[in-house]
Parts: structure tokens; C-alpha cells; sequence
């Protein structure tokens, strides 16, 4: 067994944490990605697949289908702590998904339905046990039984047992079991959920293929050739791509034979693309595109974070019940924290606590938009609790579940920027994603508000990289944005968002110098 596989000792630190909230988020959006083309015409490598809804639902743009559906099911229990292996929680996830198929499901595979049907009129057993039961009926009696219905939602599996590579093994192995008991299907659920835990905690893709060890011996050799054919071949190698294996060989191919970007910022260049570049390539792998979407995104999720996710596809998201984007980053943060808020109550309070330093609510008027207001966190709590003058607020920091406005019909934009030196291992591309949502918002007519919490780190980046955006030079922006602030903002003390402002628009950083520090001396007597 490789090391990697071992029993994890991290805690869950910062990147682990961006990383852990990109999975769920990350298969919803591979799943309305790939909504639109699913047992359609295959996409050509020069066509961009977009979230334009329609397919088989037909879905609402940004809608995501049943492999997001049914993950839900299981992230509306994993995210409460539970062991997953327990026969309370098992039997939930199949009462989640009867109550899925009654009353939410939009689309269904077959498999999937026979034994959801079959179950429900089974008389013997619990829940859960009814419909493990017709799983293995219908792996008996049927030749193809290894659908991708269960590798589509098993992202989540692997976030409830970060810290145990054995409880992962029986958890996907069980879970899978409820609708697919096929020894093929569980395989794959392994060997997926082992990539997506050690991308998580290590920020490598690497789990895969280390998770083969986890496998029977006599299957070990089998799925080293299986990955090394999707490695070599496009993910339309497979046209049919319903069964399990050459689902899964279809999404390792779109994630590793998709280039890493090089970190280019000057020209719009990032590592963290490799999140979209990669799972639009799984929709182009045609047929089941959605599903093919929605296991390679889990995985690209867990690898870059969900600071990697395009902004514009983690506003457009949603879907049964009622989710939203950042409701999808909450059922997968608190699996992976075992169902703990932090100490301020995050993600689930619907306001965290501000921190004594952000200090009284103020805005400033973006010095080259009088459209955009820049402030701090206390600001929507305070001033603009009766009437905010903003059509659109960008947060640059953690809000809490709630609206940013209860009263209000305010767009609401979060991005995960961290106000620590070296905690934003996508900076650059998370403060151009931030600064061009403000262009966006600005193009489509909406007055905006951008905060962090205190309003004098993240705050006058982002404002700055915006500057650059309307022409302004970087040294221009950035001081015009710290004098519209009241020049509390030291750039000196954030080097990394300082420099990074230049790096887009081009240039080398050019630090302010720093101020001579004043001597006193003691009069002699």
C-alpha cells in the first residue's frame, strides 16, 4: 500500500478546505455543463459546451440533472458527521432517494428506477436493506449491470472519510450497493473516491491510480490497463460511455490528457483553468455527457478548489431542491469538517461573526467607477440595512448561508479569496475572476458593492485589478484605490495581492518604498 493511502493525520487546513469545497460544486457543474448535449450530437474540439440548459429535462440554464440530484441525497447526511456505513445512515440515503424519485427527480437512469421501483414495494428489511436486496437481484438476473449511476454521485463519499482510507472502502462499497452492486461498479466507486481524498489532502491526482492497491489482487492489473487506455486515448474513445468502466475511462482521459495551463498571468493564463479546460473536454466525449462532466468535475473540484470554478458557472448553478452554488459548497464542507461550523459559525449560520477588527461600517466610491462602492463587511449590516444603494455585491470574504440583503433582490457574488500570505493557491486567477465579474455586473447596468471584512486588504486588490481592467495602469489604480480608502491600506504588508495586480495587467510589481522609520533622542543632561 503506498503512503498516500495511509490514514490522513492533516488537519484541514486552508487549501485542503478551498479543495474539499470544490467537489460537489465542481460535479454539479461538469452535470449543467454537460445537460445540454447529453445523446446528442458529439461537441467538435473547437466547440465550448455551455450551461444553456434543455436536454432531457429540459433544464433550466445552469440546471444540473439526476447524478447531481441523487449526490445530494447522500450529502444531505454526510454532511451531518455520521458514519455513513451505519445502518441509520444508509437507510436515510435510500429514504432520500425515494423521496428523490417521488417527488424531484427530473431524470432517472433505467437501472436506477427498476431498483428504486422494486425496492419500494419490497417487504422484507429496512430501507436500506430492501433496496441493496434488488440491487443484487437486478445484478443477478441482468448482463449489463454496471451502469455509471452510482460513480456519478460517489464525490462526496470520499469527503466524509478523509481521515479513514478503510471506512471509504466500506462507505463506497455500500453506498454504491443501494442501486449498483456490480463488483465493476464498486471498484471504480473506490478508486474514484480514493483520487478525489487524497486530491483533497494533497492537491494531486495521484489517488487514482494508488487507489488500484485498494482493490482485490486479482483486479489490480485489470484497472492499471484500463487507466493506461484512457491515457492514451480522447474521451470519445468510448462512445458508450453509460457503462461504469468507460465512464470512468472517459473522464481520467479528459482530466489527463488536458494540458496544465502555464501561469501567464499577462495573458490570461492559469493552472487553475484546468478545471474547465478538463471537464469540458469530458462533455465532449458526447453520449452521457452529463455524467461523464459530473465524475470529472468531483475530481478536478477536489484537486483545484473551488476557488478554481469559474465564477460565472458558480453563479449559474442549481437545481433539486432548491440549491444553489453555495449550497452545494456547505453540504461539502461541513461532510469534510464531520458536520462542524467553525468558531464563526461558518458555513452554515446565516451570518458569521465579524471580527472586532473590521471595525465600523464605511464605503468609498471606486475612484475611476462612481458605479462601484468599495467597503468592508460591517457595511451590509449597518448603512445599507434599510435601502442599499447596490444592485450586485461582490464578498470577497466568508457572509454566512443568508442572503447578503434579506430585504432586498441582490445579486450576490462569493469568492474564495483568503487575507493571508500564501493560502490562495489560484490568487491570480481568483482576483481576475473577481475583477471581471465586476465588469460584467457594471456592463449589464447594476450599481455594485465589493467588501472583504475589514476592507483594506482583498477590498483594494480586487478594486485595483478592476482599474486595470477600465485601462489604468497598476501603479495608478492601486494608489488611487488606497487614497480612496484613507490610505489605510498597507501594501506593504500583502505582497502577494500587491504584486499580483501588476502581474495581470502585465508588469513587474514595483513595491512603495518604505517609509524611513523616525529616531528619537534622549536630550542629554
Amino acid at each position: 500500500m503506498t503512503p498516500t493511502l495511509a490514514p490522513a493525520s492533516h488537519p484541514l487546513n486552508v487549501h485542503a478546505t478551498d479543495r474539499a469545497a470544490g467537489v460537489l460544486l465542481g460535479a454539479a457543474c461538469g452535470d449543467a455543463l454537460g445537460v445540454p448535449y447529453e445523446f446528442a450530437r458529439r461537441l467538435g474540439a473547437e466547440e465550448r459546451p455551455a450551461m444553456i440548459g434543455g436536454g432531457l429535462g429540459p433544464y433550466k440554464p445552469g440546471e444540473y440533472s439526476d447524478d447531481t440530484q441523487m449526490h445530494v441525497c447522500i450529502a444531505a447526511v454526510a454532511s451531518t458527521g455520521t458514519d455513513l456505513t451505519s445502518q441509520t445512515a444508509l437507510d436515510q440515503i435510500a429514504r432520500n432517494f425515494h423521496l428523490w424519485r417521488d417527488g424531484g427527480a427530473t431524470d432517472i437512469g433505467n437501472q436506477t428506477s427498476s431498483v428504486l421501483r422494486a425496492a419500494k414495494t419490497h417487504k422484507t428489511g429496512t430501507p436500506a436493506q430492501a433496496m441493496t436486496a434488488e440491487a443484487d437481484a437486478y445484478t443477478a438476473r441482468t448482463r449489463f449491470s454496471a451502469g455509471n449511476g452510482s460513480l456519478m454521485r460517489t464525490g462526496v463519499v470520499a469527503l466524509a472519510y478523509l481521515d479513514d482510507v478503510d471506512g471509504m472502502v466500506r462507505a463506497a462499497t455500500m453506498i454504491s450497493s443501494l442501486t449498483h452492486s456490480d463488483p465493476e461498479c464498486i471498484e471504480a466507486c473506490i478508486l474514484w473516491c480514493s483520487g478525489i481524498r487524497v486530491a483533497v489532502l494533497e492537491g494531486t491526482f495521484d489517488g487514482v491510480r494508488d487507489g488500484i492497491a485498494l482493490l482485490p489482487e486479482d483486479r489490480q492489473e485489470i484497472w492499471h490497463a484500463r487507466l493506461d487506455e484512457a491515457e492514451a486515448n480522447p474521451p470519445h474513445h468510448w462512445d458508450r460511455n453509460g457503462y461504469v468502466v468507460t465512464a470512468l475511462q472517459a473522464a481520467w482521459s479528459a482530466i489527463t490528457r488536458t494540458p496544465v495551463p502555464e501561469l501567464a498571468p499577462e495573458r490570461g493564463s492559469f493552472p487553475a483553468q484546468h478545471f474547465q479546460l478538463a471537464t469540458e473536454a469530458a462533455v465532449r466525449a458526447g453520449n452521457d455527457t452529463d455524467t461523464v462532466a459530473a465524475i470529472a468535475g468531483a475530481l478536478l473540484g477536489a484537486r483545484w478548489g473551488v476557488s478554481a470554478i469559474p465564477l460565472a458557472w458558480q453563479q449559474a448553478v442549481n437545481g433539486w431542491p432548491t440549491m444553489s452554488g453555495f449550497d452545494l459548497v456547505r453540504l461539502a464542507v461541513l461532510t469534510a469538517r464531520k458536520g462542524m461550523d467553525d468558531g464563526d459559525g461558518w458555513p452554515s449560520a446565516p451570518r458569521v461573526k465579524i471580527p472586532g477588527y473590521a471595525g465600523k461600517g464605511y464605503v468609498a466610491r471606486h475612484p475611476a467607477d462612481p458605479g462601484v462602492l468599495i467597503g468592508n463587511l460591517p457595511m451590509t449590516e449597518t448603512e445599507f440595512a434599510g435601502a442599499p444603494p447596490v444592485d450586485a455585491v461582490v464578498s470577497l470574504c466568508r457572509v454566512g448561508q443568508g442572503p447578503i440583503f434579506s430585504h432586498a433582490a441582490v445579486e450576490h457574488v462569493r469568492v474564495w479569496l483568503v487575507d493571508k500570505e500564501g493560502e490562495n493557491p489560484n490568487l491570480h486567477y481568483a482576483l481576475d475572476q473577481a475583477a471581471r465579474q465586476i465588469l460584467r455586473l457594471r456592463k449589464e447596468g447594476k450599481r455594485v458593492f465589493v467588501h472583504c471584512v475589514a476592507g483594506r486588504s482583498r477590498t483594494p486588490a480586487v478594486a485595483a485589478a478592476y482599474s486595470t481592467l477600465l485601462g489604468t495602469d497598476p501603479r495608478t489604480a492601486l494608489t488611487e484605490v488606497w487614497e480612496a480608502l484613507g490610505k489605510h491600506w498597507s501594501l506593504l504588508a500583502h505582497p502577494q495581492l500587491h504584486n499580483a495586480v501588476y502581474e495581470l495587467a502585465g508588469q513587474p510589481p514595483n513595491p512603495p518604498k518604505p517609509r524611513p522609520r523616525r529616531r528619537f533622542f534622549r536630550k542629554r543632561t
